[in-house]
């Protein structure tokens, strides 16, 4: 392992070195290159640096108390300074292991996001509608760029299905492990007798695909036009600007007509059809090599139930890791920090429980 951590701080000096040369700095592309790989080793770098930091002051500390003819004032100082960063060792060990554990290749992606409405008919569309919120509440709060890319709106304001785009550091690292089926338990509006419902939201989380990634030879594709439908659109059936697209080869069907524009619309249908696409092929590439799955918490599977929302009881839990919280409506107002951290910190225990066993 220090192996490894001496070769990323060299490999890290180099690079800065590098990124003062005049023709780096006027190479856009080259420049723009090895400051992604700089700041993928920074924090690497800072924690060895941290480590060997504490590692030092120990044996320093070790040293003059092994010399001895200390004044017991002077000794007791270094005695906690030993011990103080003995005891920093293993957790700074523990976060170097982690941060050399292998990356997921989308962590930095963008991402699509789509969900449909289950099982529970219009209660199940007026949860997605919730989902839909909670993400963009909490995109918002780190400073991402949300855009709906198609939307199939209820007459009560839920959704059968919404796709929409969140652009943002760290997108995909953070929301992949909300793939799945959420349920809920409420009583719904239209319920007159005060039953409890349970209903259930399919949440998909596709990481944004660029067209170098994926070719799309155009006969493959079967593309329609006809006029929007739905709820709520002031230019409903109008115009023909809605567009579905087929790939012909897989099946795979995208429909967009949220635009007016029958450009926009295509436009954004194959952005989805893209990350669609690309997620099947990973998906069938981790198949194929079932020790390297993407998460150890459930994240490439839509029909896992992963998360159960209680309004009754001001509840949610998550079944993978058996967290529950007493906090629903600020998990519904986007605070889904303490549960994303909480499946990050489990799957990486998993994932370094794993490489232990190699």
């Amino acid at each position: 392992m220090f192996d490894r951590l001496q070769g990323a701080e060299n490999r890290f000096n180099e690079i800065a070195m590098r990124l003062t040369e005049p023709g780096v700095a006027g190479d856009p592309q080259q420049y723009a290159a090895l400051m992604k790989e700089y700041r993928s080793l920074e924090p690497i770098v800072e924690k060895y640096r941290e480590y060997a930091a504490a590692k030092k002051a120990m044996e320093e500390a070790l040293e003059m108390l092994e010399e001895g003819g200390l004044e017991p004032d002077f000794k007791e100082m270094v005695e906690e300074e030993f011990h103080a960063n003995k005891n920093k060792l293993p957790d700074l060990e523990q976060e170097l292991k982690i941060l050399l554990l292998p990356k997921d290749p989308n962590d930095d992606k963008n991402i699509i996001i789509e969900i449909r409405g289950g099982a529970g008919g219009e209660e199940a569309a007026l949860f997605a509608n919730s989902l839909y919120r909670m993400y963009s509440m909490y995109a918002e709060g780190r400073g991402w760029k949300a855009e709906v890319l198609n939307a199939n709106q209820t007459e009560l304001g839920g959704y059968k299905e919404i796709s929409f785009l969140l652009e943002g550091e760290g997108a995909y690292s953070r929301l992949k492990y909300e793939m799945g089926v959420h349920r809920v338990q409420r009583v719904p509006e239209t319920e007159a007798s005060g039953r409890i419902h349970t209903s259930t939201v399919t949440v998909a989380v596709l990481p944004e695909a660029e067209e170098v990634e994926l070719e799309i030879d155009p006969k493959d594709l079967k593309i329609d036009t006809y006029r929007s439908s739905g709820a709520g659109g002031q230019h409903i059936n109008k115009t023909s600007s809605a567009i579905r697209i087929t790939h012909l080869p897989t099946g795979t069907v995208v429909e967009c007509q949220d635009e007016r524009s029958q450009y926009k619309n295509k436009d954004k249908a194959m952005k989805i059809l893209r990350s669609r696409l690309l997620e099947e092929k990973q998906r069938a590439q981790d198949e194929q090599i079932a020790s390297e799955r993407r998460s150890q918490v459930g994240t490439g599977d839509r029909s896992e139930r992963i998360r159960t929302y209680n309004y009754p009881q001001g509840r949610v839990t998550d079944h993978r890791i058996g967290l529950t919280l007493y906090r629903l409506e600020e998990v519904l107002n986007g605070d889904l920090d303490e549960i994303i951290d909480a499946l990050i910190t489990y799957d990486q225990t998993e994932k370094l429980k794993a490489s232990s066993e190699e």
